[in-house]
């Protein structure tokens, strides 16, 4: 076997953001040894773009909220095909997870008499984000970062894992190479934790960094594991679309959590023309209502903003395919309107949305608290992902665990604002501490030589291509993320996804002749034709899940199947089959506990 750099870990954490660091904190307390893999720089996790907050009921500004009510908001969110395990533990487990973080020092925003400050957002009945103004996800990073130095976890930065080891049936460590040489990492561990995030850059407008590239997603597909409802795709409703330079960066939800309103190029208030029929109750009629709410009038109903981001992007995308959208192909959101209502109301905004005000000021030339933003739908999460189990986070591959955005389950069919950050924690925590529970049960792991040698071999294969004339990884990756923008994006009909399907085939067959130029050091086209597999197997897991729900639910929407089919109140889980074709099956949903059913009925 090639003498390869090798490295010696019980708990192996694949991703350190804040679901990679949270489990590796705690697999670190249980005593184990953990190594901590980032594909980037230490910090520079996509957590950090999670401006808005934690979704946790700690009831600091309304004490009416409280684990029920956060479960019932976040199933019916996710459209009752949640995993109703992990969203009864998240709801239970969230405060707690908070008021950890602080002890650990994050700098929360306070109330007036100095407890955190919790702030609207859409589908959470009650004001219910933990905040940091429009920077939580930043301050996450740093508490969790300063406080998993102390652990003794070793930490191999800009290192990307090209496949899992197997010893068996379970998972025996990892191989990958580090970016900045070229040179091969093995990693022997006996437990894995997969925590890589998401699967953005498989489209082309996408609010997502360049590692969201569906690396654990497919890791663990080709390991064995079961992928589940890869269908459900959330568009976030508002990111931005001018100028060309910065179109797809979120601008986040918090915007209309302060008051922000969405208005067509008539200057129309459009979200009041369409409140589902199950939202009603809760939906401001009239704007002044709206207002009072954004300003934590107990007695008030949320602006119509703040409904689920998948409705509010279907209403963004209406206007625009009407006529009625902005020059640049969006819709405004305006939040300088509340100097109407509000004294010193710029102020208020810089104080609230700092981040937001110079993102704009230094990128588009705008000041939001003078001039309306323009934004439009971004690929901005996926609630699909690697099936686990709800209280372990166990995929259903021995010892592989997974957390945050690449596990699936908590969210069903769309996610609601806040959900992913309190999700990192408590089920970050959870797959570390499960994971490091096994690791210490489990017995020495053998790895075959063999799957080193294949690995490494294709993974150099492009250095010795020659490819089509000018063709190389960036225009195969390129032409993948404009498809899927196109043919598998926020409307879908079955005729687009099967050409989807089709050209997945062309692609991939165009992303196995395509070379690279130089050698393994500082090459960045290498590393996107080692990313190319990975967005080619997420695409087809996305595109095939969406062809067998025949319906529309949450985050997947199908112009030719536009209601919800109670037939389809399943799980679509995709797996590997024998001959390495992708299988896909219909699985059940085990029924609601009765104590559970009846909260969902009281909140109704």
């Amino acid at each position: 076997m090639t003498d390869y750099q090798t490295h010696d870990h019980d708990v192996l954490v694949i991703g350190a953001g804040g679901a990679g660091l949270r489990a590796a904190i705690e697999a670190a307390a249980s005593g184990v040894s953990v190594g901590l893999v980032c594909k980037s720089l230490l910090g520079k996790a996509h957590t950090v773009m999670a401006e808005g907050g934690v979704a946790a009921a700690l009831a600091n500004v309304d004490d009416r909220d409280n684990w029920r009510v956060h479960f019932a908001d976040t199933m019916r969110g996710g459209q009752y095909v949640n995993n109703w395990r992990m969203a009864e533990l998240h709801a239970r487990e969230a405060p707690e997870r908070v008021r950890e973080l602080e002890a650990w020092g994050a700098l929360f925003d306070r109330t007036d008499d100095g407890r955190i400050l919790q702030r609207n957002f859409g589908g959470h009945r009650y004001p219910r984000l933990a905040h940091v103004g429009d920077r939580t996800g930043l301050e996450m990073i740093r508490t969790l970062q300063d406080h998993g130095v102390h652990q003794g976890i070793d930490v191999h930065m800009e290192v990307t894992i090209l496949s899992l080891l197997m010893d068996g049936d379970r998972v025996a460590g990892a191989f990958g190479y580090d970016r900045e040489r070229g040179r091969f990492r093995l990693f022997r561990a006996k437990a894995v934790v997969l925590a890589t995030g998401g699967i953005g850059r498989a489209y082309s407008i996408t609010s997502n960094s360049w590692e969201y590239t569906g690396d654990g997603h497919a890791l663990a597909y080709h390991a064995g594991a079961a992928l589940q409802d890869m269908e459900f795709v959330q568009f976030h409703p508002t990111g931005m679309v001018w100028p060309p330079s910065v179109r797809g960066i979120l601008v986040t939800e918090g915007v209309r959590g302060e008051g922000g309103v969405l208005k067509n190029r008539e200057g129309r208030r459009f979200m009041f023309d369409d409140i589902p029929e199950n939202y009603r109750s809760q939906t401001a009629d009239t704007p002044e209502e709206g207002w009072s709410y954004t300003q934590g009038d107990k007695n008030a109903r949320r602006p119509p903003e703040l409904l689920t981001r998948d409705h509010v992007a279907r209403c963004i995308v209406r206007e625009v395919r009407e006529g009625r959208g902005s020059p640049h192909g969006g819709v405004y959101l305006d939040i300088a309107w509340i100097k109407e209502r509000l004294p010193k109301a710029a102020e208020h905004i810089r104080r609230k949305l700092p981040s937001m005000y110079h993102q704009f000021k230094q990128l588009a030339d705008i000041d939001i608290t003078t001039t309306p933003m323009e934004v439009g739908p971004t690929t901005h999460y996926i609630m699909g992902g690697i099936r686990v189990d709800g209280d372990t986070q166990m995929s259903t591959v021995p010892g592989l665990y997974a957390a945050g955005e690449c596990a699936a389950g908590l969210h069903g069919a769309n996610r609601l604002g806040g959900n992913s950050l309190s999700d990192l924690l408590v089920f970050g925590k959870r797959a570390g501490e499960f994971a490091a529970k096994f690791a210490k049960e489990a017995h020495d792991t053998r790895i075959d030589a063999g799957q080193l040698e294949e690995t490494a071999a294709i993974a150099l294969e492009p250095f010795s291509r020659n490819g089509s004339p000018g063709e190389g990884p960036f225009q195969v990756q390129q032409d993948l993320q404009t498809m899927m923008q196109d043919l598998v994006g926020i409307v879908r009909t079955d005729s687009e996804m099967q050409r989807a399907l089709e050209g997945i085939g062309k692609l991939g067959d165009r992303a196995r002749r395509a070379g690279v130029q130089g050698n393994r050091e500082y090459n960045p086209g290498w590393h996107t034709a080692l990313d190319l597999p990975n967005l080619l197997t997420i695409s087809e897991a996305i595109t095939r899940s969406a062809i067998e729900r025949k319906e529309s639910r949450g985050g997947h929407f199908r112009d030719d199947y536009q209601d919800k089919d109670p037939a389809f109140g399943i799980n679509v889980l995709v797996r590997k089959g024998a001959g390495g074709e992708m299988q896909l099956s219909r699985e059940a949903i085990p029924a609601l506990p009765p104590e559970l059913k009846q909260i969902i009925e009281e909140m109704k």
